[in-house]
């Protein structure tokens, strides 16, 4: 697991009543991959230059309370699972400084080439993901 990445909630990110919009998590959820995958030297424009790219294939979340305007929320990542061309991202949002859960969210993504289509990955990038 990376250290967590803490956001704050802007109004932005709300509905009319102060709440996170629920499509916002979204957007954290990516951040947070962003920077798990950086942190072991996995940088997206790098992939990108030599063909590669990640994908979502498909996202379950489950809101369990809500964030408000103000807030700052702190998004745990970590890896559940990895295949040939595919990696399963778990993800857990806090209240920072707390154990209140906000969401829980489970993120599987493809590995694909310029044509879109599945790709093997390298040795380097499995070494890469499976560092802790």
């Amino acid at each position: 697991m990376s250290a967590p990445l803490d956001v704050r909630i802007y109004y932005e990110d709300t509905d009319c009543g102060g709440v996170v919009y629920y499509g916002k998590y979204l957007t954290y959820l990516e951040r947070a991959r962003t920077e798990f995958l950086e942190q072991r030297g996995i940088v997206l424009t790098t992939l990108m230059q030599e063909g590669l790219q990640f994908v979502v294939v498909h996202v379950d979340i489950r809101y369990h309370s809500p964030a408000r305007y103000a807030d700052v929320i702190s998004i745990h990542s970590e890896i559940e699972d990895v295949s040939f061309a595919s990696i399963v991202f778990k993800h857990r949002i806090l209240r920072k400084n707390t154990d209140v859960l906000i969401a829980a969210s489970k993120v599987k993504l493809a590995c694909v080439g310029r044509s879109l289509k599945p790709e093997r990955l390298s040795s380097e990038l499995l070494a890469r993901l499976s560092e802790k």
